[in-house]
Formats: structure tokens, sequence, C-alpha cells
């Protein structure tokens, strides 16, 4: 990604022919992957020239000049549809960029479309989208993961270097495994929520895809920071982002970023992660990580975490609960489409346009988190969830006040099947006890590509191994994760 900012800078290739190949690359592969909303040609062609028009003026064209980047269709982008991937959505155009888009936009960046999701980022495979299902650049006939399958699948797919996500319980690390690239969740608070559409606000992140860990610390470093307009939003310490990336104007290459020594550092194995209910190729892929960061140098040993028998039903109380309330606007009233006649009054309006337009899994999880919260039953499920994240956490604390990162595997084995979840989706919740983890603690944390599976019929197709860190500390996650990439290459 880098490489594509300073040809663009110092005009060995233009923006426009960058872009250009981008935009092509993602019609290719549009029809097989379905990794795509909208593809907004027009769109880029145009901010691509405007790049090159400032680049022949002698004006600043910034650090990810002319870079293609494709952003989650639940992140608002001015004059372009963002539907969430729902039909209650359908037709929305937004009227003004989130945020992390602004800010990508203002570093050089160029949107050339949005990417399909599970409706409103719920779901783990990506097949719970109005648009269709997305799937998996190296094997179609499996998912490419969830929610932000299509932000996964597009760079897995070599379509663009960079692509944002969004993550509330592992949903830009688990498709970033799937599809074989760096997924990675911030600090909570460290990329500012405003524009990101709610589904469970206390997990909610926007998340980032990418080639490298390196694309994914350049990316972060343009978009970091408060935002008057999020009161969640918090300032990450900026100075890191550049010695993440390997680079920077002034400074000199840091020597873990660039996969050095790791003399010193100390990782913990959840013991509860490396066992039971992970696949031999997970277990595997775990042990590869184990070894390559043992021949850096780095001493690795055992920590627990008792409470992970409790994360997957304590996030999915939580979440549902959240969404419950978040999505209670989109009720044909003010927010989304309308089924109904308004002279059939306003609860059957509301019941015909939530119940035709929400899809099964959000009505499931709405459903699920409306009994969590009703009267006799929110002690006894939300408060007492809210209970169990604070033990979580506190077990986290204490375990990474003893080493750099914790280890895990990102999934329990490579990508499912398509359809293979369909029929019991709780057996796909499961699928988020390694992820969940860091959305509930709210510290960051980052899946890197780990090897490949060799079990019968999923030979070759990627498998992720997750750092997690301490809360603010994401520049110092990301060297650590670069290390371990350059290690497994």
């Amino acid at each position: 990604m880098r490489a594509i900012a300073e040809s663009v800078a110092q005009g060995r290739v233009s923006a426009t022919e960058t872009v250009a190949a981008a935009l092509d690359r993602a019609e290719a592969a549009q029809a097989e992957l379905n990794a795509f909303i909208v593809i907004d040609r027009a769109g880029a062609e145009s901010a691509a020239a405007a790049i090159d028009e400032r680049r022949a003026a002698g004006l600043p064209v910034g650090p990810l000049a002319g870079v293609p980047v494709a952003v989650k269709d639940n992140l608002a982008t001015v004059g372009l549809p963002t539907t969430a991937a729902s039909r209650i959505l359908a037709g929305y155009v937004s009227p003004f960029d989130a945020t992390v888009v602004a800010r990508l936009k203002s570093a050089g960046a160029v949107v050339i479309g949005k990417t399909n999701l599970d409706e409103f980022g719920m779901g783990s495979t990506g097949e719970n989208s109005a648009f269709g299902p997305t799937r998996n650049p190296h094997d179609p006939g499996r998912v490419a993961g969830g929610s932000s399958s299509g932000s996964a699948a597009a760079v897995g797919a070599g379509v663009v270097p960079l692509a944002l996500g969004s993550d509330t319980g592992g949903s830009s690390r688990l498709p970033a495994a799937f599809c074989g690239i760096v997924g990675f969740k911030p600090t909570y608070g460290g990329l500012s929520r405003y524009g990101l559409f709610s589904y469970a606000s206390s997990l909610d992140q926007v998340g980032l895809l990418g080639r490298s860990v390196a694309d994914v610390a350049a990316a972060l470093g343009v978009m970091a920071g408060s935002d008057p307009r999020d009161a969640t939003s918090v300032d990450l310490e900026p100075a890191g982002w550049a010695a993440a990336a390997g680079a920077g104007p002034g400074a000199a290459p840091d020597p873990v970023a660039a996969g050095g020594d790791l003399t010193g550092a100390r990782f913990g194995v959840v013991e509860e992660l490396a066992g039971e209910g992970f696949g031999p190729d997970a277990l595997a892929s775990l042990a590869a990580a184990r070894a390559a960061l043992e021949s850096r140098g780095a001493e690795v040993v055992e920590v627990s975490l008792p409470g992970t028998a409790l994360a997957v039903a304590c996030y999915y109380v939580i979440a549902a609960a959240e969404a419950s309330s978040n999505l209670a606007r989109y009720s044909g009233m003010l927010y989304g489409q309308r089924v109904g006649a308004e002279r059939e009054g306003q609860e059957l309006v509301m019941r015909a346009t939530r119940g035709a337009l929400f899809g099964r899994e959000v009505k499931r999880r709405i459903l699920l988190g409306s009994f969590a919260l009703s009267a006799g039953y929110y002690d006894a499920y939300y408060g007492r969830a809210l209970k169990v994240r604070q033990r979580l956490t506190r077990e986290m604390d204490a375990a990474l006040g003893r080493v750099d990162a914790l280890v895990t595997p990102t999934a329990p084995g490579p990508a499912y099947a398509s359809d293979e979840k369909t029929a019991d989706p709780l057996s796909m919740y499961v699928g988020d006890v390694a992820t969940c983890l860091a959305n509930l603690s709210g510290g960051p944390a980052v899946s890197v590509p780990c090897g490949t599976a060799v079990g019968a019929g999923v030979r070759g197709l990627p498998l992720g191994v997750q750092l997690i860190g301490r809360a603010g500390a994401d520049a110092a996650l990301l060297r650590l994760a670069a290390a371990l990439e350059a290690a497994l290459a």
C-alpha cells in the first residue's frame, strides 16, 4: 500500500491508473465473490483525477495518495447508498461521511465501493445479507466469514490493499483469518464510531483489513484520534504508528516491525483456547505461531482465563440486548422503509415493516435481546452478563500484566462450507469464543495469517492466529504482530 502511495506522490504512476485497475478487478471478481454492494466507478475516477490534478499543481496529495480502498456498507459514505445489507434501508443515501472515511479521503485514499456484510453486522459467515452471500476468494464454495465478509473478500482477492470493516465480536478478525489477510480491532474508542451504524454500542469498533500489518498500521495512523462527534472516542498516542508500519518521515524503521529480535518479549497462550473446541488445523496453526515467536527469542508461557467458558454466552446476551435497543429506531416511522398504510395504525405498520424487512438472523437477535431486557429477566440475564464481563476483563488485565500479548487461534478452523451453519446458528455463535474476548474487555486485537489447513476437504485454506494486547497499546501490539508476520514468512 505504501508503494502505491509513494508511486502516485512521485508521479511514477497516476492515481487514475491505479484506481481504474482496482475498479476493473472489483468488477471482474464480483460475479464470483459478491463482495460489493456498490462499485462506484464514476465517483472513484473523479476522486483519483482530483489527486492527479493536485500533484500536477505541486500541492500535497496525502500519505495514502491514490490508494484504492473499500468500505463496509454499515459505514456512512456521502452520496453513496449505505444499507447495512438490509432491505429496511434500501435506497438510503448518506448525506455525510463517517469520520474514519473522511479521514481516509483526506489522506488521499480513494473509495471504490461499499462491501457486502451480514445484515447490520449480525453474523459470522457473510450469508445473512439481503444482497446474497459473500464467497471466499480461496474457495467460492466456502464462506468469507462475517460480518465484514465483503471487505475481507475484496482484500483477500487482491482487489484493494485495504478495506474498512466493523468489529463487534470478531467481525473483522474472523473473516480476515478465513480469507488469509490481516484483520485488526483497535482499542475501544481508538477509532471514531461516528457514521458507523450501531449494532451493540459498548462492543462496536471500526475494524481494518489489509494485506499486511504495515498497511493496517499506516491506515490506522491517519484515522486514529478523538472525535468531538463521538463521546466514546479517545486519543491514542500517534507516535507509534510510523514505527509499527516500518517507516515514517524522519523516523528509522522499527526493528521489531522489521522482523528483528524479540528477546525480552513475552507472550501468553490462553490454555482454555488451545484445546477442546478448536480443530486440529487451528491448533497446528497456534503451534506454528508459538514456534515462530520462540525462534525470534520471545518467551511463550501458558496463561489461564477461567472466565472464557462464559465468554460466548456473555457476549451474545449483551450484544443482543443492545441490538434490540439500537434497532428499535427502524420501525417504519422515522427511519428506513415502511410497509403498510398509515390508516392501518402505528402498531400494525411497525409489525409489518419489521416483519417483512428484517432478515431472520436480525429478528432472532432482537427477540433474544428483548427477552434479556424484559421485566423479570433483566437481572437473571443482562445484569448477570455484565458481571461476567467485568470478571473476564479483570482476568485479561491480570494476564496482560504478566505478558505483552495473549495468543489464541482466531477461529476454530478454516472457513466453513456454504450453508454449514445456516440450520444451526448456535454452532456459528461458538466460533466467536476467541475473538469476542477483546470486544468484551475493550483492548486491541489482531489476526495474522498463519499457515494453511491440511485436513481432508480443506487443504490449502488459510488459517489465522490472534494477538490480544493491553487497552491503549495498539502500536505496541501491531509491532509484535509485524514481528510474528515476518517470522512466519
